[in-house]
């Protein structure tokens, strides 16, 4: 999901409550149209409950309130319709339009709702009714708005916009305070609470949303990922200043000027905004009482957005930077061709972005001029300042998160081992989920193809993210998550554990890459022939099927791509391939997998991408047949096999090995399905293409350097090339035969 929509809630509410994902697009509402006059027995004939088939959890009531037609569900607030024509509904203010269906009796069957624009503007889904009398679903607060300049040490002004329930400033008891600061605009993160954090909501908390130094209605500078910088304790010197220094001094004028607030604060916030609300754990006010970083950009060299393990995220860099750097609000790259064929053309991240006149903008400079981890980038990553969690923390993510996956998991690595178990308030918890970026604030029942069986982002909301602001800031029970909880795919079970990766009831095991492309728990007892490929950089393989669209440009399909089904490079010759036969079991790996791979290239440069694949078997069921579904993958780029610091050319035509985590995993290869692992040298144009000829910076390497190489992947004994995963206790035995 781009991280403006994560932020945006203008029309969220219904959107979200729609099960519609939010499009900028549909930001502005059309100009309303004409409403013509119905009588209340013409408006009873649309009265009813409508469901979602394919999500039979998410309900809308429609009813007559005061004489109109109201629409709500529980994630959604009322909604008073006005018919524009006969079966044809809008609401006033909003992009808002719904679509009544009939059948051919002239009974009312089905909802669509839509978007802005014209008459009905409809979307494809279609919610069944299933009831000719309907309540009202949604019974939250209402919420009052104010804005506020907050002023810093250093004098600047910083923007918030406060959401209270109505009544709240003088009677009722003092409310805590949930703060999520964005570089996204907060006057469009805040306009229903009730639709984008319902749980939250309807509990009762001040809500506030804050433009971040430099962004929107801040004052001061933006610099993207502001290092910390000033000494921690010290909270008056007022010239070093940061993302944890602005945060504290929100912090401390908020709970001073907050009318009938309960003196805790929580911060949260996801993508950006998770950095940011780690900031706030970082020399922390006193009143900061619990936080939750959800997906944050954490480490943007090593594992997040910028680059991965050295890799170059090429399209995401170029896109993001200038979203951020162009002006002092978003500025959307949004590409007419194929980015695919945009970044071949221009050779090198510096030639793309000379032809889009980006060069200067601090973040592509920075990029250009440092792809190695130089200490401007390590002075970035927030891991490296984290020890004994500060304040309860709940690290929030996504096994299918195509923007920052790594961060969640880094963060909770880093702070676990220094934590008092002793001590509540110095606890950190984990939840991985099947979501990509952000998916947990929807329904998260499916993504893409995939189906998972259940609401899990509901049920995570419901029974963990709430759960834990309300004990932390409220001091109410009903937060029980001991440690971790995860969400096992292929089963589609919630499992819950004492540390990540889990300890009991598990055992350490390899999967092992076998000669002539087979796969298993066994090692080679015997010496191997290699299985080569020769990786062509004017050639790459796609990262995702063609047309490519702008990463958060019209019609992307950036959002859900790490879900999306691998067949479409069976016809590569360009991948390295290992398969086990059909299981005769269930199989279940776990934990951080980490790829072990013993390789030679003719060239003296190369990148290795490893994906851990369930092929379907060719009748599943729901329209899944032979479908391939990456359980984890990532990229590591040879030139660091020894420091990312310093990078060196890979000697031609030797083995060399390379170790890489894949990340988190919890999933089971179902009885008839097959475990596969794959691996490529191009992953185009996510990453930039590695010339396979070591050159000083990738960045600006000239055309003559990129050359066709031959990849060798090593699967003998002395060179055992394998996946480290753990295997449950439970599970005994080689549970596949490898293929002949």
């Amino acid at each position: 999901m781009t991280k403006r929509w994560l932020q945006c809630a203008v029309c969220a509410g219904w959107f979200a409550g729609l099960g519609l994902a939010y499009s900028q697009a549909a930001r502005q509402p059309a100009p309303d149209p004409a409403a013509m006059e119905m009588s209340a027995s013409q408006l009873l004939v649309y009265v009813g409950q409508y469901r979602l088939a394919n999500h039979p959890e998410t309900t809308l009531a429609v009813y007559l309130k005061d004489g109109s037609l109201t629409v709500d569900s529980e994630r959604m607030f009322p909604i008073s319709l006005k018919a524009e024509s006969p079966d044809h509904f809008f609401a006033p203010g909003t992009p808002a339009r719904f679509v009544f269906e009939r059948d051919p009796s002239g009974k009312v069957t089905g909802l669509k709702p839509g978007g802005a624009g014209g008459r009905g503007a409809a979307q494809e889904t279609t919610y069944s009714r299933i009831g000719t009398e309907a309540a009202p679903l949604n019974h939250g607060l209402k919420y009052v708005r104010t804005e506020a300049m907050v002023p810093v040490r250093d004098g600047v002004k910083l923007h918030v916009v406060i959401l209270r329930p109505e009544g709240s400033e003088k009677s009722g008891p003092p409310l805590p305070v949930l703060l999520d600061r964005t570089p996204y605009g907060a006057n469009g993160s805040n306009s229903s609470v009730n639709g984008s954090k319902p749980e939250l909501a309807a509990s009762g908390y001040i809500f506030v949303f804050g433009d971040i130094r430099g962004r929107y209605g801040s004052e001061g500078q933006f610099v993207m990922n502001r290092p910390v910088v000033h000494k921690l304790g010290d909270h008056t010197e007022a010239k070093l200043v940061d993302e944890s220094s602005d945060c504290y001094d929100t912090v401390a004028w908020l709970v001073q000027n907050l009318p009938n607030n309960n003196g805790r604060v929580g911060v949260l916030g996801v993508s950006y905004p998770g950095f940011l609300a780690m900031m706030a754990g970082v020399d922390h006010h006193p009143a900061v009482k619990a936080i939750s970083p959800q997906a944050p950009m954490t480490d943007v060299w090593m594992g997040d957005d910028f680059f991965h393990n050295g890799a170059l995220r090429e399209t995401y860099a170029f896109d993001y930077s200038q979203q951020l750097e162009r002006s002092k609000v978003d500025q959307a790259v949004s590409a007419t061709a194929d980015p695919f064929d945009y970044f071949l053309t221009n050779v090198n991240f510096a030639g793309a972005a000379a032809a889009a006149n980006s060069s200067d903008l601090p973040t592509t400079k920075h990029i250009i001029d440092k792809p190695e981890y130089a200490e401007s980038w390590r002075a970035m990553a927030v891991q490296k300042r984290l020890g004994k969690p500060e304040v309860p923390t709940l690290e929030v993510g996504g096994f299918f998160d195509q923007e920052d996956m790594w961060g969640t998991q880094a963060e909770y690595a880093a702070l676990r081992p220094h934590e008092d178990t002793n001590d509540p308030q110095r606890k950190v918890f984990l939840a991985l989920g099947p979501w990509n970026h952000g998916g947990w604030a929807g329904n998260g029942r499916t993504l893409g193809q995939l189906d998972f069986g259940e609401p899990t982002g509901d049920e995570y909301r419901k029974t963990i993210e709430a759960p834990f602001f309300e004990f932390y800031l409220k001091d109410k029970p009903g937060f029980s998550l001991e440690d971790t909880a995860t969400f096992r795919t292929g089963v589609n079970q919630w499992q819950h554990y004492n540390v990540w990766p889990p300890v009991s009831g598990f055992k350490p095991a390899k999967l092992y890459l076998g000669s002539g492309g087979t796969l298993g728990f066994s090692s080679a007892s015997s010496k191997t022939e290699p299985v080569s490929y020769v990786s062509n950089p004017a050639n790459p393989i796609p990262y995702r099927e063609r047309p490519i669209q702008s990463t958060y440009g019209q019609g992307s399909k950036w959002r859900p791509w790490l879900a999306s089904d691998q067949k479409f490079l069976d016809s590569r010759k360009d991948i390295a391939r290992f398969s086990t036969a059909a299981l005769d079991r269930d199989t279940t790996i776990t934990g951080d997998i980490v790829a072990d791979i013993f390789a030679s290239t003719t060239g003296t440069d190369g990148d290795f991408v490893v994906k851990l694949i369930d092929a379907y078997p060719a009748d599943a069921a729901n329209g899944m047949g032979g479908f391939q579904e990456m359980v984890v993958d990532e990229i590591f780029r040879g030139r660091y096999r020894k420091s990312f610091e310093k990078p060196e050319a890979i000697p031609a035509g030797k083995v060399q090995e390379y170790k890489w985590s894949l990340h988190a995993a919890d999933h089971t290869f179902l009885k008839g399905h097959r475990m596969m692992v794959t691996v490529q040298s191009t992953w185009f144009p996510l990453y930039d293409r590695n010339p396979q000829t070591f050159v000083p910076k990738i960045t600006t390497a000239p055309a003559a350097a990129y050359q066709p190489a031959t990849v060798s992947i090593f699967t003998s004994k002395e060179y055992p090339s394998h996946l480290d995963v753990l295997r449950p206790e439970s599970e005994t035995g080689q549970p596949v035969a490898l293929q002949q």
